[in-house]
């Protein structure tokens, strides 16, 4: 699983015109989800988010993790976290997995992190066309792979 972790004052996902979801300051994650993807990665991933610390202090140091300040959580699914880009100009996502392996993995992922947080996870909807609005707070963007755990 590939994670777009966003450190953010405030997220929003509109779909067809309609907000289905709205965080105020907190982590906004987009997941990509591929075949040889399993719930341990699923949840070794939400363990790593809930307790990253990438929120400041009171002495401006980045030390405090999303539950140490009351954060909250968007989780949107994002296949093009996979594309293969090395021929052509045209993106192959052909690593990316089907929704019927992707679906239960990222609803398993995202109740992985609601058992950690004591906010509701909001999420979009899976396959849909998003429209992502946030605002990043830094800006502070980091990348996991639970394939590659740097």
């Amino acid at each position: 699983m590939r994670l777009v972790i966003q450190r953010v004052r405030h997220a929003s996902v509109v779909i067809d015109d309609v907000e289905k979801s709205h965080i105020g300051q907190g982590l906004m994650v987009l997941v990509g989800i591929e075949d040889a993807d399993s719930e341990d990665d699923a949840d070794w991933l939400a363990q790593k988010i809930t307790k990253l610390r990438i929120f400041d202090d009171a002495d401006g140091i980045m030390n405090l993790s999303v539950n140490d300040i009351d954060g909250e959580i968007l989780v949107v699914s994002q296949f093009t976290l996979f594309a293969m880009t090395a021929k052509g100009n045209r993106p192959s996502y052909i690593r990316a997995s089907r929704p019927e392996h992707a679906i239960p993995l990222y609803e398993h992922f995202v109740a992985a992190v609601q058992r950690l947080i004591p906010s509701e996870v909001q999420t979009g909807v899976f396959g849909a066309d998003m429209k992502v609005t946030l605002l990043n707070d830094g800006p502070v963007t980091i990348l996991m792979d639970s394939k590659n755990k740097e």
